[in-house]
């Protein structure tokens, strides 16, 4: 049986927030997604450090 695929916000950073889910193998996993309007930006990565310089160093290209 998979394991469940639930978001948990862990922080705020601008218009980035970083939070944890499980991948198919049950793994956490850290995503930093942008939430501006239209941006749709989001990437995996395996530890909050790497998310959290992905979160500070994105700039949106929509404004």
């Amino acid at each position: 049986m998979p394991a469940r695929d639930h978001f948990h916000s862990v922080m705020r950073i601008g218009p980035v927030q970083i939070g944890t889910h499980r991948d198919r193998n049950g793994r956490t996993k850290y995503a930093a997604v942008c939430t501006a309007d239209r941006c749709g930006w989001s990437s995996d990565y395996s530890s909050q450090s790497a998310a959290q310089l992905a979160a500070r160093t994105h700039r949106c290209r929509v404004r």
